[in-house]
């Protein structure tokens, strides 16, 4: 069964509420979905505190009613019933009877479906139904709409609408700064940074007058303008420093590329992928396989890989934590290739990680084992990202045999780094990278490509190709 959260923030809506809540309640869900209905009482000044508690009471327990003390905003009260939503995905419910609950199968079909992070209902996309107001408020918000896509390089028809859906671990994960209306774009453009999925649908809207409670204001369309500049300008995608680290890496789409290139050619046909993460190697490694599977054991790197994977037939996904014997059981005898990057060094017990790898080998098949190089290394940066050691050639060479394999071969990769990585570790024991140092590293790869084995001195990371005795028959 699949909980989804319906968040509700609510301020002065007395006249409109009880309805809302009576729709939200009876509105038809997909088949397996059931719903939970959390109200904010933004410090509301009239009776809808005690309108949503008293629904709350009668509700056996579908509603929950939050309350701030004084008006915050919108953004500040889909922050608190984020903080407090059970359900595997939320959606966004305005209490004004604008956006119809009848359309919620509209909006969960691409999340159920793995296809989306993220969906937007659209007032603007062909389709739909809407009643006609202000004109000056449409130009605004296709101005603004228009701004955001610039920002974020999407192309959405109605960043300010008010019907959003998604995935909640995503959006619970990403810091959110933005108390009133400009919460619609700041979550648009860390979306598109955290480069998660999109997805568009038509929805109907009743738009209402300010006679009649609407909220909005001209000055919340400069608000707007400020926030696109401001996290345009600023990335703030992260709470913890070790995912923050890992996406600056990310972005490194050169080195990835080199990276990919580097062990592309020990590469068979049915490959399995350790620590996948959101996919910055799977998209370059699973074109042209037979079968890929990319592992993971964070639930929300999995999600963001079934989405971004979804249009490759051969890719699938799964939960494996290298350090579990049993999370390979399924997958025996079908690997020919396990990649493991920047992942053994993770777990504790790496002699039993490397046999977990050799025994979900075929026969014939080969594990390619990328770990950070040089012990005397170790610093604040491993430290954050949760590194339990560096290796030594000689050591990881001693592990491979221990566990079965026959190397083929184990090398140095990425010297040109190996300063600034003692620099930042060890000397300034920094705990992330500069994105300026990143972006300009990025941009010399051809540079360092050419370079890279000529230099004097040990790599930051070692690659280790082994493979494990026998023939794979199923060739």
């Amino acid at each position: 069964m699949t909980l989804v959260s319906i968040l509700i923030p609510a301020y002065n809506e007395e006249e409109f509420l009880p309805v809302v809540l009576d729709r939200v309640a009876s509105a038809p869900l997909p088949a397996g979905v059931e719903r939970e209905v959390i109200v904010v009482d933004d410090g509301s000044t009239d009776a809808t505190g005690e309108i949503a508690l008293a629904a709350a009471r009668h509700s056996n327990g579908l509603v929950r009613v939050l309350r701030h003390e004084r008006n915050l905003g919108k953004g500040a009260a889909i922050r608190t019933a984020l903080g407090a939503a059970r359900g595997e995905f939320a959606i966004i419910q305005d209490a004004d009877l604008e956006y119809d609950p009848r359309e919620y199968p509209k909006l969960l079909a691409p999340l159920l479906e793995g296809r989306a992070d993220a969906v937007y209902g659209s007032r603007f996309a062909v389709g739909t139904e809407r009643r006609v107001l202000y004109y000056w408020h449409a130009v605004a918000n296709r101005w603004l709409t228009a701004l955001a896509n610039l920002a974020s390089d999407l192309n959405l028809t109605d960043v300010w609408t008010g019907y959003k859906a998604f995935r909640t671990a995503l959006v619970r994960s990403i810091p959110l700064r933005s108390n009133g209306f400009s919460f619609e774009a700041e979550i648009t453009l860390k979306l598109a940074q955290r480069e998660a999925v999109i997805y568009e649908t038509p929805v109907s809207y009743h738009g209402r007058t300010y006679e009649e409670g609407k909220k909005i204001r001209p000055r919340d369309a400069l608000y707007g303008i400020l926030t696109i500049a401001r996290f345009l300008l600023q990335r703030d995608i992260y709470a913890d420093a070790g995912p923050e680290i890992l996406d600056r890496l990310a972005g490194a789409r050169r080195f990835n590329a080199w990276m990919a290139d580097t062990i592309r050619p020990f590469v068979g046909r049915r490959v399995l992928e350790i620590g996948a993460g959101i996919g910055n190697l799977t998209r370059r490694l699973a074109p042209g396989r037979q079968l890929y599977i990319a592992s993971d054991i964070d639930g929300e790197h999995l999600a963001r890989l079934a989405a971004r994977m979804a249009h490759r037939p051969q890719v699938r996904t799964a939960r494996i934590d290298l350090g579990r014997s049993e999370d390979f059981a399924p997958f025996r005898g079908q690997i020919d290739t396990v990649v493991c990057l920047n992942v053994v060094e993770h777990i504790e017990d790496d002699r039993a990680a490397l046999r977990n790898i050799f025994e979900v080998l075929a026969p014939g098949g080969r594990a390619i084992i990328l770990v950070p190089e040089g012990p005397g290394l170790y610093g604040e940066l491993d430290a954050v990202l949760g590194h339990w050691r560096r290796y030594s050639e000689q050591e990881l060479r001693r592990k491979m045999t221990e566990a079965g394999f026959e190397l083929e071969r184990v090398f140095g990769f990425n010297r040109v780094t190996r300063p600034g990585w003692w620099w930042n570790g060890r000397v300034l024991k920094r705990r992330t990278f500069s994105r300026l140092q990143l972006w300009a590293f990025d941009r010399l790869v051809w540079l360092w490509r050419r370079i890279d084995r000529w230099l004097p001195w040990p790599g930051v990371s070692l690659i280790a190709v082994g493979r494990k005795p026998g023939t794979d028959q199923t060739r």
